[in-house]
């Protein structure tokens, strides 16, 4: 797909599509403008008869004739009062898959005048322009590698997006969201591939391709040997039911100065869950696959790392494992001692994603990071809680959390953030070990964070639950990139310039 940015005046940009915004109530952009006087106001005429609408997120192809297109694409964006971020994503979003149903090879996307409102986060051309960006390359997207009948390739193979200028701020914004939006497809690819394929050892090779392809990166792979060397217990507890075996796979990303403090990024990568001997349910296991969804998510943002390279230096550490059933297998009730000298009752065996990242949070220790971010499909309970519209976040500093809750909201990838009160621990309590890896039913994803919070003491820490997020079910089952935005937006506010 070829992506550009062009400041030519549409009326005189052809393509086989324009697609272009109409606003409910308040004044047309001037986009829009111009191709109603283009087309004779042929706009005006459709929305004055109701052939078209401006409300948000509604689309309409129309065929056009004498004009520089051969159709336009009408997508209502709301009320100026009600286009909130949130709102103007999801008129994208209609716009780019209004465009895909029609036989156009090349579409030109004006979108980026119409304004944002009850938010800075979209209030500049460039916020916008980094949106569409992103927006295009994430529906776009298409995961059709393991099917015996390829479907038709897309027809669509030029996008042009119109903006104000082709200068660097406007040029670089564009670029970082497509970035992102290839990060998140990345990170869908991951998730997406059978887990008769994607296991740790295989994981541990896509990085070290990542690594090969982008001398930005360097790799380092600890096996179970090494592991078990340096004491990662849990790790190789959570694994040892498998055959195949866990890894800890390490991506180093240095942008910045030789003396800048990194940011740590921690993946779980439970490549498959059954459960263990604590068993799930038959019923859509399946989407455990999805389990690793926090290591991929990691993948992903390095992924962007590698496209806008900038002035920071990132560290990504996932612990890769497959959680299975065999006669060697953790038991309700071992023992294990982590790596950081602290000992865990194993009560629940379906309970290991806090066990591969609580030996891979001890490890990060050594970089003496400026921040760590964990990522994992940790605990049901967090979609109980939160559903599947927010990621949810906890973590031992404020200002950490405010940082991530911001770029969030900015990013249109939202967290909401728990607590992680001392109140809480007690429910971790075991009678033969310094503590249990579960605990009751209730507040199920705080305790798991309060489970790695005794892990992450002596640096500044977050834990990003995306059990609800990282993957859809039904329908429009797959792999969803988060939150690949939340995170590219984090790391590039903390860059320097």
């Amino acid at each position: 797909m070829n992506f550009s940015l062009s400041a030519k005046p549409i009326a005189t940009t052809k393509a086989d599509c324009l697609v272009i915004g109409l606003p409910e109530k308040g004044t047309w952009p001037e986009s829009t403008t111009q191709a109603d006087e283009a087309l004779g106001g042929l706009i005006k005429t459709l929305e004055t008869n109701g052939d078209v609408t401006g409300k948000n997120a509604t689309a309409r192809a129309i065929p056009v004739q004498d004009a520089p297109w051969d159709r336009i694409v009408v997508v209502g964006t709301g009320k100026d009062s009600d286009r909130t971020l949130q709102n103007y994503r999801k008129a994208l979003i209609a716009a780019v898959n209004a465009v895909k149903d029609t036989p156009a090879k090349s579409a030109l996307i004006a979108l980026a005048d119409t304004g944002v409102s009850g938010t800075e986060a979209a209030s500049s051309e460039a916020a916008r322009l980094k949106l569409i960006g992103r927006s295009l390359e994430e529906h776009l997207y298409a995961f059709t590698g393991y099917k015996s009948k390829q479907p038709e390739a897309p027809k669509l193979n030029k996008v042009t997006v119109g903006a104000s200028g082709t200068g660097k701020a406007l040029k670089d914004a564009f670029h970082l969201g497509l970035a992102t939006g290839r990060g998140m497809n990345y990170t869908r690819d991951l998730g997406n591939t059978p887990p008769n394929i994607c296991h740790p050892e295989w994981l541990a090779e896509q990085a070290r391709t990542l690594a090969k392809e982008n001398d930005c990166i360097q790799t380092e792979i600890l096996d179970e040997k090494q592991m078990k060397e340096l004491g990662m217990n849990t790790i190789l507890a959570v694994g040892q039911g498998s055959a195949q075996p866990p890894r800890l796979i390490v991506m180093e990303y240095r942008g910045g100065k030789p003396d800048d403090k990194p940011y740590v990024l921690v993946g779980k990568g439970i490549t498959f869950d059954t459960g263990g001997i604590s068993l799930k349910p038959g019923a859509g296991m399946d989407e455990m696959k999805y389990d690793m969804g926090g290591s991929a998510s990691v993948f992903g943002t390095m992924k962007v790392l590698t496209e806008v390279q900038p002035k920071i230096n990132v560290v990504a550490v996932v612990a890769a494992a497959e959680n299975m059933p065999d006669g060697g297998a953790s038991r309700p009730g071992d023992i294990v001692t982590t790596l950081s000298g602290q000992t865990v009752e194993i009560l629940n065996t379906d309970a290991e994603g806090r066990l591969v990242l609580c030996d891979a949070l001890t490890y990060v220790k050594k970089y003496d990071p400026e921040a760590v971010i964990d990522l994992a499909t940790l605990t049901g309970a967090c979609i109980i809680a939160l559903g599947h519209h927010a990621t949810g976040l906890m973590a031992n500093n404020d200002g950490l959390a405010n940082d991530l809750l911001a770029a969030g909201e900015r990013a249109d990838d939202r967290a909401w953030r728990l607590p992680l009160w001392d109140d809480y621990q007690n429910q971790l309590d075991s009678n033969f070990a310094d503590m249990a890896n579960i605990g009751d039913r209730s507040a199920g994803t705080i305790t798991a964070a309060c489970f790695l919070a005794r892990f992450t003491k002596e640096y500044r820490w977050a834990h990003l639950d995306i059990a609800g997020t990282a993957w859809h079910s039904g329908k429009a089952k797959g792999a969803s990139g988060r939150p690949v935005p939340m995170l590219v937006d984090y790391l590039m506010s903390n860059a320097d310039s």
